[in-house]
């Protein structure tokens, strides 16, 4: 038995077994021919129909494996619970009666209680809170929070955080992961963004270098160029220059025991100086970007003035 019916202006007859018998293209009647999900003449290669449904698989992977379990998002050290906590929602469409109302409070309470085994758990979560914010507000990658968290979680399990602060604690680590991944943040700037002074961040960073020996080296000055430069509103030669000088200075061993921030503002306010396109600044307003003394970018400047005196 077979059923001939017409498709975009195109014969087509096909048995009921679902297979394609004969078909005659629209435009130069050749033979039609199914590829993947389309049907295309075999003689000029015009596309007659397309096969608008989806037939792959209904599941994606994230991670690039191979993995059909179907619970959501992936498992992240960001979260106290690794991301597998539940929540009952605050749904304003659902019309509920008084007492259905009262109950459905009562079983969020208790949900919400049940949500933390001890109160180290409920400490973690505010560690954590508190390190996804300062992660956004300094604009750091993403991978950086896990990082922190997972630190975060150490120095917990190392019993540091008793009678010290959650907070300094949460920047201690964000502070340290910059540390640690050569990432140019102040300690300034991380207090600024941070629910805990610099008293609070120090006492739980020196903890953890203790500790946890955590290995931190120095930050290139160069690093800081980028955003100093943006700040002051430099040019782009005026940057290239004062990268320049952070080589020279590297090369001579005199970064050394130097706060990298005012060293790298000391270049831009001596790159400014030589560069004729562009407008100089002032050594105040170079010290206040680098978060330093006026003394210490005169002191910089005139260490690079002698090399320079000396390469000639």
């Amino acid at each position: 038995m077979h059923i001939s019916y017409q498709l975009q202006h195109t014969s087509l007859e096909i048995d009921m077994t679902g297979f394609e018998k004969s078909a005659i293209c629209p435009e130069c009647e050749g033979r039609l021919r199914t590829i993947d999900t389309e049907l295309i003449c075999e003689e000029c290669g015009l596309v007659v129909d397309t096969d608008a449904i989806d037939r792959g698989p209904e599941w994606r992977s994230f991670d690039g494996s191979s993995n059909r379990k179907r619970t959501g998002a992936p498992l992240t050290r960001s979260r106290h619970d690794r991301g597998l906590s539940t929540e009952i929602g605050y749904e304003t469409s659902l019309r509920l009666t008084g007492r259905k109302r009262q109950q459905v409070a009562r079983m969020r309470r208790e949900h919400s209680r049940a949500r933390f085994e001890s109160k180290a758990a409920r400490n973690q979560m505010a560690g954590f809170s508190e390190i996804r914010r300062i992660v956004a507000r300094l604009s750091l990658p993403v991978w950086t929070t896990e990082r922190s968290c997972v630190l975060f979680e150490s120095a917990q399990n190392a019993d540091l955080l008793r009678g010290r602060s959650i907070e300094g604690f949460a920047a201690a680590t964000v502070y340290a992961t910059c540390r640690t991944s050569a990432i140019s943040r102040t300690i300034d700037e991380v207090v600024a963004v941070a629910h805990a002074d610099e008293a609070e961040l120090k006492a739980a960073y020196r903890a953890l270098n203790r500790e946890l020996e955590i290995q931190t080296g120095p930050i290139d000055p160069a690093e800081y160029l980028p955003r100093y430069a943006s700040r002051l509103e430099l040019a782009r030669c005026v940057e290239h220059r004062a990268s320049q000088y952070v080589a020279d200075l590297r090369d001579a061993g005199l970064i050394d025991g130097k706060n990298p921030s005012g060293v790298a503002a000391a270049c831009l306010y001596a790159a400014a100086m030589r560069v004729e396109e562009s407008d100089p600044i002032t050594q105040a307003a170079a010290a206040e970007t680098g978060n330093v003394s006026p003394v210490t970018i005169r002191s910089t400047f005139e260490t690079l003035r002698d090399l320079k005196c000396e390469s000639h």
